[in-house]
């Protein structure tokens, strides 16, 4: 058995010591490690390599635009009241089929005209000291309309009132083609939600970074009227007011917030040490004595 002398033998540890520490520094210093990268950062890098948290700020913003409508839907009919049933329902047919013909005389295509409720029921009489009694019945026939030509809905209505219509339930004024307002109400939305990040950011004493995440959030409700009056018919055309509609939109934005001076305003990991204390382990790291040697003097 071959025998060293304990000179060699420490010898030998401290060359294979030498190379071990060789290996080390240069896998902590290639190019594809977290270390490095860790280190190029600095103890204060943000992410979870840096071991530090991006601040952030989510804001909402709310867009309106306003655009002329182009079409108009009306909901309206004729209520017919005879003894019987049956007359009830003869009258009401006589009466309705009038009112479309005078629709579509006005220019309105039968594909824009559509029954929406037909309805017939007993009139109900009650008598104070007696039971109740039918006294005739009701006959209710509503259709819906388009009007694609919203100067001429005046004229459409004194037609339908003098063809026999003795029901007019509402006018909605719509807008066909509103996918361009619908941008410029998202347009309007981002840049309020950028003014109101810049108000906190410039609160709190910080300055507003990239977006980071962009919403669209939906709107509940449709394009909604503005400034719209339908008056009574009292001259030869009845007068409509069309208005404006207003298209609204919501987005939510999300950014990254950076300090006063251009730094990342990041938070403290819980995971990660940095500072003092890495340097403090270093140190004890450094008085450890190697397996076989006697602990370094001062």
């Amino acid at each position: 058995m071959t025998q060293y002398s304990p000179r060699f033998g420490r010898a030998l540890m401290a060359v294979t010591t030498g190379l071990a520490l060789t290996f080390a520094t240069a896998a902590l210093a290639s190019p594809g490690s977290g270390h490095a990268e860790g280190m190029k950062a600095g103890h204060h890098g943000c992410g979870a390599r840096g071991g530090m948290m991006m601040s952030r700020l989510t804001v909402t913003g709310q867009g309106d635009a306003r655009v002329a409508p182009d079409l108009a839907e009306i909901r309206l009919g004729v209520t017919s009241q005879a003894d019987s049933a049956a007359a009830a329902m003869e009258q009401n047919a006589e009466q309705q089929t009038a009112v479309i013909e005078a629709l579509k005389g006005a220019g309105i295509a039968a594909a824009n005209i559509q029954t929406s409720g037909l309805n017939l029921q007993p009139r109900m009489e009650y008598p104070e000291n007696g039971a109740p009694t039918i006294k005739g019945y009701e006959a209710t026939n509503m259709v819906s309309v388009r009007v694609t030509e919203v100067a001429k809905l005046g004229e459409v209505l004194d037609a339908i009132v003098a063809a026999g219509a003795n029901q007019i339930n509402g006018i909605d004024f719509q807008r066909e083609d509103a996918g361009e307002t619908e941008d410029q109400a998202r347009r309007a939305a981002v840049e309020d939600a950028r003014h109101k990040a810049e108000i906190l950011a410039e609160a709190a004493g910080l300055a507003l970074g990239p977006v980071i995440v962009i919403r669209d959030a939906p709107v509940a409700d449709g394009p909604r009227p503005m400034m719209m009056r339908a008056e009574a018919a009292r001259d030869s055309s009845t007068p409509i007011e069309a208005g404006e509609l207003s298209v609204s939109a919501q987005v939510q934005v999300e950014y990254a917030l950076h300090g006063q001076k251009g730094g990342d305003a990041c938070g403290p990991h819980d995971d990660k040490r940095g500072g003092d204390d890495a340097q403090q382990d270093d140190g004890e790291a450094e008085d450890q004595a190697a397996p076989g040697e006697p602990p370094a003097s001062n």
